[in-house]
C-alpha cells in the first residue's frame, strides 16, 4: 500500500495498534489494574492474551466475553484490516461474507472458527 508506515499505530474506532501486536510460547506478565495478563512471544511477534483480558470483566464465563466482542462489526473491521495489512495468506473473500453477517443478532463467532475460516494469523487460538 503506498504510504503505509508498518511501525506506526493503525487507529480504528477509537483502538490502537501496533503492526505486531495483537493475540502464543515463551511468556510474561504484565499487571493492567490488577489483573495479570499474559503476553506470548513467537519468534519477533508479542502476543496479548485476550483471555486474560476477558477475565478481568468476568472470570467464570470469558469465553462469552471473547464471543460477545467477536460478534461486534467494528470488532471484524478492526481484526481483518490487520489481517489485510499484515496476512498475504488472509482469505479476503469470507472477510466478506463474515463482515456482512457480524453484528445480526443470529450471527456467532469463536476466535477458532475466525482462524479457520479466514486463515488469520493476528489471534491464536490455544483450544
Amino acid at each position: 500500500m503506498v504510504g503505509f508506515d508498518p511501525f506506526k499505530p493503525i487507529e480504528f474506532d477509537g483502538f490502537k495498534i501496533m503492526k505486531n501486536i495483537f493475540i502464543m510460547t515463551k511468556s510474561k506478565k504484565i499487571d493492567v489494574h490488577g489483573t495479570e495478563i499474559l503476553i506470548y512471544s513467537e519468534k519477533a511477534n508479542e502476543y496479548i492474551s485476550l483471555t486474560d483480558i476477558a477475565r478481568y470483566r468476568d472470570a467464570e464465563r470469558s469465553d462469552y466475553i471473547l464471543q460477545n466482542w467477536m460478534r461486534n462489526r467494528s470488532t471484524i473491521e478492526f481484526i481483518g484490516l490487520w489481517e489485510l495489512f499484515n496476512n498475504p495468506d488472509f482469505n479476503s473473500i469470507e472477510f466478506d461474507g463474515i463482515k456482512n453477517l457480524a453484528g445480526s443478532n443470529s450471527f456467532a463467532l469463536t476466535p477458532k472458527r475466525w482462524i479457520e475460516t479466514t486463515n488469520a494469523k493476528g489471534i491464536v487460538s490455544k483450544t
